[in-house]
């Protein structure tokens, strides 16, 4: 009985995590990218910012956050089912969690010009090269991002088709509308970055509208979490 009213003490600040996860990571990003020479939030991607010699401070953006979601999915899995729905929720929350340390550990490779390629012994620059010649770590990198940013979609799609069958029509539609507009802004980000030229030098924003349309929803759904059990508690 002990034991597990100290586990249900701990739920609070758990779920809590998953509160503050999104927007401590998008305010970190923003920061740190503005004090990053020739870096262009328009076109460059949140995972550039990891690599060059500052590169540290992205990477610790990264696995902190991660932390925080791996926390938050251990308390949004003892939630009652009636507020974090569907079961699998909790564990897609995990594994987005996952894949943000995985992207804090493997450095992604130069894209889009930056960081800037330095000049080799002979002076020349082959940005071209840096930028079409991928690295083992720069392919786990991307192979990380793939629970993050298939995972969460999943998941509000999952939690939408759930809250409409409850009847739950304004969760359901936030959730469906957050999880497509994900979706959607990844598609015209690789678009971008793909060489399309309506949308090339675009790519950062697309990546930043998929980033808060996704991490926002985790933000909601921890918040109502959070709701949830006060006011249990409190009956």
């Amino acid at each position: 009985m002990v034991i597990a009213k100290r586990k249900r003490s701990k739920l609070p600040a758990q779920v809590g995590c998953g509160v503050l996860a999104g927007p401590l990571f998008v305010v970190a990003f923003m920061m740190i990218g503005a004090r990053r020479p020739g870096y262009d939030w328009h076109r460059h991607t949140v995972s550039s910012l990891g690599d060059g010699d500052r590169g540290w401070q992205q990477r610790v953006n990264f696995t902190l956050t991660g932390v925080l979601y791996c926390c938050a999915a251990r308390g949004l899995r003892r939630c009652p089912r009636r507020t974090v729905y569907p079961g699998a929720v909790p564990a897609l929350v995990a594994a987005a969690g996952i894949g943000l340390i995985g992207s804090g550990v493997f450095v992604t490779d130069p894209m889009g010009g930056f960081p800037p390629v330095e000049s080799s012994e002979d002076g020349s620059k082959d940005a071209a090269l840096a930028d079409t010649a991928p690295t083992r770590e720069g392919t786990l990198h991307n192979v990380c991002a793939i629970p993050i940013f298939a995972g969460i979609p999943v998941a509000g799609l999952a939690s939408a088709v759930v809250a409409a069958r409850r009847r739950d029509y304004g969760w359901a539609t936030y959730s469906a509308a957050s999880s497509l507009s994900m979706l959607c802004s990844f598609v015209l980000m690789g678009r971008a970055f793909g060489g399309v030229p309506r949308f090339v030098g675009k790519g950062g924003i697309f990546q930043r509208i998929s980033i808060t349309s996704g991490f926002g929803w985790l933000t909601a759904l921890s918040l109502r979490a959070l709701i949830s059990y006060r006011r249990s508690s409190c009956r």
